[in-house]
């Protein structure tokens, strides 16, 4: 098993326009002024701006940038002026990535509504990524990556080979130079060795309205408790189960005359809308995770 290096070409290859500048700082007055005045004498027109500024307690700023120049960029050659012109100056954190498409994989158990939408949006252009593989602890889905033209991988996993299998999948990850991993309904709870090798990097959808009805059967659940909503969850993985950064929610309403198969019928609509948003944030840099809590910039 070999270890995470950067995937996406853009981590370590010439970047190509538009260019994607995230920054985070102690709050204070001219940060806006200092990045955007050092992007004007660097030649580049700033496409879309977005920022924050947390509690005054807390006291961070981000800023997210869009920008074009008329020729290729490198990391090296923005962070030459950048980082002593402005990143120090400000104390900033800042990443710069461009608009190529991510590569992602989609991890999948048995159930398909996730699966399928995400490589249909992805095959017509709605999400800006490729998807060179679709891994499975089942047989059964591979017929649903073929109709998309997707290499299907089978990874059985027990309790007995988890540790070989996850150390699989990491290898393929990086085989396959994957930016982040899509858990499209993979129903099996990843290992902290495995979630500390892709740090913010692995997306799930869970089919409730977190934190309400975390862990296994949440429609029943539910169902038992006489809800008059359902809803999705799209997050981060962590090591704590269900409760990683939180992206992306949304419910639909349910009545007294649904039955546990109506919550989940309309549930997985409501899943497969909800894991796409995410994933089309990801796939923006649109996301700063704060602690437990995500930004949308």
């Amino acid at each position: 098993m070999t270890e995470r290096t950067p995937a996406h070409p853009s981590a370590y290859d010439v970047l190509a326009s538009p260019y994607r500048l995230l920054v985070k700082c102690p709050d204070g007055p001219g940060i806006v002024a200092a990045v955007t005045g050092f992007l004007f004498e660097f030649g580049a027109n700033i496409i879309n701006a977005n920022q924050h500024s947390t509690d005054p307690r807390d006291g961070s700023f981000f800023l997210r940038l869009e920008f074009s120049l008329d020729r290729p960029l490198t990391r090296d050659e923005f962070a030459a002026g950048f980082q002593p012109a402005v990143a120090e100056r400000f104390d900033m954190q800042w990443t710069l990535t461009d608009g190529r498409p991510k590569r992602l994989a989609l991890l999948v158990s048995k159930y398909d509504h996730c699966l399928v939408d995400l490589l249909w949006r992805c095959q017509v252009g709605s999400l800006n990524a490729v998807v060179p593989v679709v891994v499975s602890n089942h047989a059964d889905l591979e017929p649903r990556a073929a109709m998309f033209g997707v290499p299907f991988v089978h990874l059985p996993v027990s309790n007995a080979n988890r540790t070989e299998q996850e150390n699989a999948l990491h290898d393929l990850m990086l085989e396959q130079r994957i930016d982040a991993i899509v858990l499209a309904r993979y129903m099996q709870v990843l290992s902290p060795t495995f979630v500390s090798r892709w740090p913010n990097l692995i997306i799930n959808i869970h089919h409730s309205f977190l934190p309400a009805f975390s862990g296994a059967s949440p429609y029943a659940a539910a169902f038992r408790r006489g809800v008059k909503i359902v809803g999705a969850t799209a997050h981060y993985v962590t090591n704590d189960l269900d409760e990683g950064p939180i992206i992306e929610q949304e419910v639909v309403r349910v009545t007294h005359a649904d039955s546990v198969a109506d919550l989940t019928r309309l549930g997985r609509d409501v899943e497969r809308q909800t894991l796409a948003r995410a994933v089309e944030f990801h796939l923006a840099d649109r996301i700063v995770v704060m602690g437990n809590t995500t930004l949308i910039l």
